[in-house]
């Protein structure tokens, strides 16, 4: 189902090498929203809910505490129809032209803020989408070079929620935004532009519901193969969750458990034993993604399997701290003997 936009502005973020100074390049006052607008929403949307390295928050309670105006300010003045979004863009991509200007961060590009609608929820995307550079050749093998907008590279980013925040302005998640692996500094400037903190720890909370799961597996006394298979069946629902951009609900995980065919509820048994965990919340694939596997990589050895594999096909002993794998996969099988043939031949051919 593709998004609707309402409205888009476009402004652009540079640093002076010599000095250091930000400055700060406004875009057109209006933007068609014709199908090439409407493809790049979609993909930045797609990539943005693809993005594994979410948290979430709220606007801190000290936004707008002073004499200036804060995000969540110049925000509700456009929701309420006293300025218009072009006007909105302008002042919050001043804020951050201004935020910037305090790091000694090269955090530049295209300054996106878009409102749109999707599956039946009202979206603000405010982004930093840097820019990279290409090549290309033309009829008479001459090189150019030119500049296009790097999404895939995207790290400064967040979105509210505007149903979530304006139905409940107490809540802790209605601001979700990308952590980024170059440093706290980085997203620190970033939640400061939108006078954001963080709220509920969607890491914690999806470590919180593999534990439940597999209390709950243990308490059923479920054979191997009904673990695994009830472990995958929640793996299948958080992907699909999270390709759709929804939160984990603790019913659903309940319904698509099966649970019911159970002698006890899955759901009933999370509020039995009290476990800190929401009804629903924003999850970590990566945590979720452990449910059904183990792995781990150190000094050039990388080991993964299937969780329904151990203590069977693969058993670990702690005190000698070895693992022994039965059941090689052919294809590493295959790498092996001949791995092994070549050492043979290279010891012969030295005797």
């Amino acid at each position: 189902m593709s998004l609707i936009i309402s409205n888009i502005a476009l402004h652009f973020l540079s640093k002076k090498e010599e000095t250091g100074e930000v400055l700060l390049q406004f875009g057109p006052e209006s933007i068609e929203i014709g199908q090439k607008i409407q493809n790049f929403v979609d993909a930045l949307h797609s990539i943005y809910n693809g993005k594994g390295s979410k948290a979430y928050g709220n606007f801190s309670t000290n936004s707008g505490a002073g004499d200036s105006a804060s995000f969540v300010d110049i925000m509700e003045s456009y929701l309420s129809d006293v300025q218009n979004f072009y006007n909105f863009s302008v002042q919050g991509a001043n804020m951050l032209k201004n935020e910037l200007g305090k790091y000694d961060l090269a955090e530049t590009g295209y300054l996106v803020i878009c409102h749109y609608e999707h599956m039946g929820g009202r979206y603000l995307l405010a982004a930093v989408i840097p820019v990279s550079e290409h090549y290309s050749v033309d009829g008479e093998l001459n090189i150019s070079a030119d500049q296009h907008l790097d999404t895939e590279r995207l790290q400064l980013a967040a979105r509210i929620d505007l149903f979530d925040y304006q139905q409940n302005p107490q809540g802790n998640r209605y601001i979700s935004f990308i952590k980024g692996r170059a440093g706290r500094k980085v997203s620190d400037f970033f939640l400061d532009f939108l006078g954001c903190e963080e709220g509920i720890d969607a890491k914690e909370q999806s470590q919180t519901l593999v534990q439940a799961v597999e209390d709950y597996v243990n308490v059923n006394q479920l054979d191997p193969e009904e673990k695994q298979q009830t472990r995958k069946e929640l793996l299948s629902y958080c992907k699909e969750q999270k390709e759709t951009g929804q939160d984990v609900s603790l019913k659903e995980v309940s319904q698509v458990m099966g649970s019911e065919e159970k002698e006890q509820d899955f759901y009933q048994f999370c509020q039995e034993q009290s476990y800190p965990i929401e009804e629903s919340f924003p999850h970590d694939q990566a945590v979720i993604n452990k449910v059904t596997k183990y792995s781990g990589y150190g000094n050039g050895i990388s080991v993964s399997f299937d969780r329904g594999h151990f203590g069977r096909d693969v058993v670990y002993n702690p005190v000698q701290e070895t693992l022994t794998i039965h059941k090689v996969p052919p294809n590493l099988k295959d790498q092996l003997l001949n791995l092994l043939k070549t050492e043979q031949g290279a010891q012969e051919e030295s005797e």
